[in-house]
């Protein structure tokens, strides 16, 4: 077994480049993550060098460039396998990323067996991705769409939950990690009460993956989608998860090159999965830098990470709840590397405009999430995130400059 480095800090953040820039003249603190984490110089490294040495089409060429562009992108997709547990590399489907695999089961898996009277079970605290696929469903197939509440401290009402699953519902859909509101879900829990009625389980994985430490196998959820850009990888890039033989029963959502094994005008024959459901040219070098930040992920003990994780969380937590006017949307008992809150009668895209210029990137508006806005009866919030390169003498940084910012107004 390879040798796990030791998570140092200050050793993290020479790894990621952009940290050296300065915003405004002041250095970058970087508490926007859950939108997209920014990328160490190996995954960077790795794109450059697939361009520079490798480039050609993948799967179809017998010459050396093809050949060898096709190891590095499949070795990518075996490591992910691996990373997460998965029995087999061949139940890892690559896919743009987490809203693209949210849609492919939508389109492939759910859409055939959808009746009227059937219903699709979601939760309150749902991004965008987990919701609308499922709306489009509805008028066509006459199914309906029913939702978990949430309680004022953003956590699932798990009795309701319970309550509400029956063999009327065709697939549950629930996040892993919220992203406006950073509440983890008790994912393992909550497949082993829809097992009960042989309900479906797929697993928004997205805020998930750069943060705990993911075992597919354990969760027992039927699809977990991810998407690169949220775990230090490229954007356009990401997977969907699901077992062998559920790929294997399912139609192909997208008609193309590579999905298919033989092709003539009166018949179609498909290829085998993941194949199957990867049409046209992929992401060649986003599968490379996939790669290469699963390998750096994987250079560490994710408990470790996780634990650095919620230092910083913690600490932030505690300074901000002694901001006067500032209020935490989401207390959830058990938190993963997000904080939204407002600050008085502030607007948050004003903080937002404000707080950059103290050299601190984080994000305002409904981050995808507006129903969990419309719970909170708040128009928006302003959200800070955390990655594994950050510290906490950069909340000291953001709390100087929330109340700077009170001031102010």
């Amino acid at each position: 077994m390879t040798q796990k480095r030791v998570f140092d800090i200050e050793e993290v953040r020479r790894d990621f480049p952009i940290l050296t820039r300065k915003i405004h003249g002041k250095p970058l603190v970087y508490f926007d993550t859950a939108s997209s984490a920014q990328r160490p110089l190996a995954v960077i490294e790795a794109t450059d060098n697939f361009y520079r040495e490798h480039n050609a089409n993948v799967h179809r060429g017998v010459h050396t460039l093809s050949q060898e562009a096709t190891d590095l992108y499949e070795g990518g997709r075996h490591k992910l396998a691996r990373f997460i547990n998965a029995s087999s590399w061949r139940e890892v489907v690559f896919t743009r990323g987490t809203t693209e695999a949210i849609n492919l089961v939508a389109n492939s898996f759910l859409r055939p067996m959808l009746q009227p009277g059937d219903e699709i079970l979601v939760t309150q605290m749902e991004h965008h991705a987990n919701i609308v696929p499922w709306q489009m469903l509805l008028e066509e197939t006459g199914a309906c769409l029913k939702v978990v509440p949430i309680n004022q401290r953003g956590e699932l009402e798990m009795d309701a939950l319970e309550s509400m699953l029956s063999e009327r519902v065709k697939l549950l859909g629930v996040v892993h990690v919220s992203n406006a509101l950073g509440t983890v879900n008790p994912v393992q829990e909550i497949c082993r009460l829809a097992k009960r009625f042989e309900i479906p389980v797929l697993v928004d994985g997205s805020q998930a993956m750069p943060h705990l430490a993911v075992d597919v196998q354990a969760l027992g959820c039927d699809f977990y989608c991810m998407s690169g850009h949220k775990m230090y990888g490229p954007t356009g890039i990401g997977a969907l998860w699901a077992r062998e033989a559920t790929l294997d029963a399912m139609p192909p959502w997208q008609g193309g090159g590579d999905m298919i094994r033989k092709v003539t005008f009166e018949k179609t024959t498909w290829n085998d999965v993941p194949a199957k459901f990867e049409a046209g040219t992929p992401n060649i070098a986003g599968g490379v830098g996939l790669a290469a930040a699963i390998d750096y992920l994987s250079s560490f003990d994710m408990a470790e990470i996780s634990a650095h994780d919620h230092r910083v969380l913690n600490y932030a937590t505690e300074c901000m709840t002694g901001i006067e006017g500032l209020q935490i949307i989401g207390t959830a008992h058990d938190k993963a590397g997000a904080i939204s809150f407002t600050l008085g009668d502030i607007h948050p895209h004003d903080l937002g405009t404000i707080i950059d210029h103290h050299g601190i990137a984080l994000r305002t508006g409904h981050h995808c999430a507006m129903p969990v806005m419309q719970f909170f009866n708040v128009p928006a919030t302003a959200r800070v995130s955390f990655g594994m390169y950050n510290t906490e003498s950069e909340v000291d940084v953001l709390i100087d400059a929330l109340h700077q910012s009170r001031e102010m107004f």
